[in-house]
């Protein structure tokens, strides 16, 4: 067959299996005993590095929640990554890019641009505050109010939109491997997920997010390689790729009006003879999921918080030995970030080249259901024995340091912003660990309960899920942050009713996108919703986040400035010593490698927006 040929091979074995494959739930998949003999040497890997470094940690409360703040660069990066991958990009961004193409790329390309703020901005600012959580610093900055609601809110949104839904996404895929039910699934993977971060704490799950990065990387860079061969027809890699766009291009006739038929369900309010383009970066502002704000402003309504004040990655960063080794941290998670497109979203074009039967049957919500077995299909058809065993591992790996590191930033929040600050003011530091630790098993018992009710209950797309639990919770707390580190006159009151404010304004956005299933029966006339420009939740994230803004400023010009604020806590550029921390040689210049990071990711947005 022509490299370039898009007929399917309807005699091939191979492909009638993937074809024929539907939703999770119904692949048949055998594992040889080479298989889990990678498997578990992965894990019994991951068990020995975390017994053995939770061994050697001290029992102070900066040895448990911090590690003692004592990562390298190499660990700090590789473990702020492998906490940010789990089942809703091997599972969910990959299902996604079945459907949506190559945009949902979005949220790892821009992420870049969230890195750059961090690593000249902010890591100076906290790193001299001295802080363990983020709730902590937003006690100093503004009042007690503030810091409590804002852990309460993290508290919620850990369990909710991480924890619960990763668990979940690992029990769909522990299902089809063993034949478990999905109740049991989730317990299993729970378990196992959370049992090092309670006994070692950071240490342990930082040192374990180093081997489960390089397997994660290596294995899903495999998935790729053999995806593209596959389609090249013997024809080698290249051939694959241009197989791949040609097809998601829509230059083949089933492939063109399979788009033609989804586009009103991506592209809001689109009319009749729009064609929505799948290898388009920079969408229409009625994109479903990403639209060209989520790159250009995504920053500020969720990367500022996702980055800067979510405890479960920040935490890496505040345990860095010190700022050289925070930044040059940032600097390596910038790299994978770029990498990791080529992972999780170029499976799903590749994929999609395929021709899945589940993308001719059904309705475009169940397509996009069945589209998260891609990941599984596409090991179980394309990756040879052992090589599967691994990658496999990589995927529990991948739920483990998600879950690892969630759980323990959710203790620490727990011990020191809820169980400190309201019970025991003066509790030791020997205490704070043990109570550290029976929070996290409490914390993972009620994560395993939302996993289970998202598998026995619900039916979502964990990507979508996830991505839009954070535009609600997540601009609110970006906006006073950042409107609070720059302005000394705005005060804690001002940010605190800002902040409930727009919690109350995303809410009534929500029942507005939904009015006809939740207000039906007011009967409310038809001018009374939102433009279709409005409906996809990013917009929505950039509009409450503007909206927060406004209000907190507006506050602050009209309420009594703030009592006096250390300088510490908002800038002052001849306080933050950005120029501290930059490599003592050219080949470890924090400069030089960004520099060189940020022009690899405009060189990737401007292939996948002008070039193909």
């Amino acid at each position: 067959m022509n490299a370039i040929d898009v007929a399917v091979p309807n005699e091939s074995m191979f492909m009638s299996s993937v074809l024929s494959a539907g939703p999770i739930g119904q692949i048949d998949f055998q594992l040889s005993t080479l298989d889990y003999v990678a498997f578990f040497g992965y894990f019994l890997g991951l068990c020995l590095i975390g017994y053995f470094a939770g061994r050697k940690q001290g029992e102070t409360s900066a040895d448990y929640f911090l590690a003692g703040r004592s990562l390298p660069w190499y660990v700090v990066g590789a473990s702020y990554i492998a906490a940010n991958i789990s089942t809703e990009h091997f599972i969910g961004l990959i299902g996604a890019a079945v459907i949506y193409g190559i945009c949902v790329a979005t949220g790892e390309w821009s992420t870049v641009i969230a890195f750059t703020f961090l690593i000249w901005l902010f890591i100076p600012y906290l790193l001299t505050s001295k802080v363990y959580t983020a709730p902590e610093f937003l006690e100093k900055r503004f009042n007690k109010q503030m810091r409590f609601i804002f852990a309460a809110v993290t508290l919620l949104v850990n369990i909710v939109a991480f924890m619960g839904p990763v668990i979940y996404g690992g029990a769909l895929v522990l299902v089809e491997l063993f034949g478990f039910d999905k109740v049991t699934a989730v317990v299993v993977i729970g378990i196992a997920s959370g049992v090092w971060a309670i006994w070692g704490g950071l240490r342990s799950v930082a040192l374990m997010d180093l081997l489960t990065i390089t397997v994660m990387v290596l294995g899903g860079l495999s998935v790729t390689f053999l995806g593209l061969s596959h389609l090249g027809d013997g024809q080698g890699v290249l051939a694959g790729a241009r197989k791949m766009i040609e097809v998601n291009a829509g230059n083949v006739p089933w492939a063109h009006q399979w788009i033609q038929d989804a586009t009103p369900n991506i592209l809001q309010g689109a009319d009749a003879d729009t064609t929505y383009d799948r290898l388009l970066v920079l969408q229409p502002l009625n994109h479903y999921s990403n639209p060209w704000t989520h790159w250009v402003f995504s920053f500020f309504y969720i990367g500022l918080w996702y980055t800067v004040i979510n405890q479960h990655m920040i935490q890496k960063v505040l345990a860095a030995k010190d700022m050289y080794h925070a930044r040059m941290g940032m600097v390596f998670a910038s790299y994978l970030k770029l990498l990791l497109p080529f992972i999780v979203v170029i499976p799903g074009l590749i994929f999609f080249a395929m021709k899945p039967n589940f993308l001719q049957e059904g309705s475009f919500g169940d397509q996009s259901d069945a589209a998260n077995a891609t990941y599984i299909l596409m090991i179980k058809q394309l990756v040879p024995t052992f090589l599967t065993g691994v990658l496999l591992a990589a995927l529990f790996g991948a739920i483990q340091s998600t879950v690892c590191s969630v759980l323990n930033s959710t203790s620490t929040i727990f011990t020191l912003d809820f169980y400190k600050m309201f019970f025991r003011k003066d509790a030791t530091e020997r205490e704070e660990v043990i109570v550290g630790r029976i929070a996290g098993a409490v914390i993972l018992g009620i994560s395993i309960i939302v996993g289970v009710l998202l598998a026995t209950v619900t039916k979502v797309n964990l990507f979508i899920w996830i991505q839009a639990l954070y535009v609600f919770f997540a601009p609110p707390f970006s906006a006073t942050f950042l409107l609070g580190s720059l302005w000394r006159r705005v005060s804690g009151t001002d940010a605190l009713i800002a902040s409930i404010c727009t919690f109350l304004f995303a809410l009534m956005l929500k029942v507005l996108e939904f009015k006809d299933s939740l207000l039906g029966w007011a009967n409310l006339p038809d001018w009374v919703a939102l433009p279709s420009w409005m409906i996809p939740f990013a917009n929505q994230g950039m509009i409450c986040w503007a909206f927060c803004m406004i209000l907190c400023a507006t506050l602050a010009l009209v309420t009594p400035n703030p009592d006096s604020i250390d300088d510490d806590l908002t800038f002052r550029w001849k306080n933050l010593k950005l120029s501290g921390g930059l490599g003592d040689h050219w080949y470890s210049s924090v400069t030089l490698w960004w520099a060189v990071c940020v022009v690899l990711m405009i060189g990737l947005v401007l292939t996948f927006s002008i070039v193909l």
